[in-house]
């Protein structure tokens, strides 16, 4: 296998035919592209159109073999798709013959999940109830649950949410 990553979507398309007949024996007939708005996933197969869609960043991240991986994991949804099989990730059938292939089951982080959740901190002004939100509430139209007084805004950086 050659092991120079594809820059374009014609080297993809490559690639993926050239992957498809090798470990399927069936060809694949429709497009595949870069999709540099996929964030948190390898690639996607997209049923109506029968495309294949890959993320840039983590063929960038993790190189060829993270690709290869992601194609084959794709290739299974597309072929079994396209036979009337069970295509999606619980089915037998899917998870068979992703194993057969030695597709990816998951692929590796890009870094765009990992985001830090930041949370508002809100404290009754009558009986000081505190309250820990990962959301903004409007102070003028909330009250505390325990006494029904007004509700403020107020900072601390040592709370964490569970």
């Amino acid at each position: 296998m050659d092991e120079r990553v594809p820059r374009s979507d014609e080297d993809l398309l490559t690639l993926v035919k050239t992957l498809s007949l090798a470990k399927f024996g069936l060809p694949f007939r429709h497009e595949t592209r870069y999709n540099h708005r996929l964030r948190t996933t390898g690639g996607r197969y997209l049923l109506l159109s029968h495309d294949l869609e890959f993320n840039p960043l983590s063929v960038e991240l993790h190189g060829n073999d993270e690709l290869v991986g992601t194609i084959l994991h794709e290739l299974c949804h597309y072929h079994l798709h396209l036979s009337g099989k069970g295509y999606r990730h619980k089915d037998r059938d899917f998870q068979a013959l992703l194993a057969q292939v030695g597709g990816a089951r998951y692929a590796k982080p890009t870094g765009f999940r990992t985001k830090v959740s930041t949370c508002r901190y809100y404290r009754c002004l009558t009986c000081g109830q505190e309250y820990i939100r990962r959301r903004s509430i409007n102070v003028n139209r909330w009250r505390c649950g325990r006494c029904r007084g007004k509700l403020t805004e107020f900072h601390q950086e040592t709370k964490t949410m569970s």
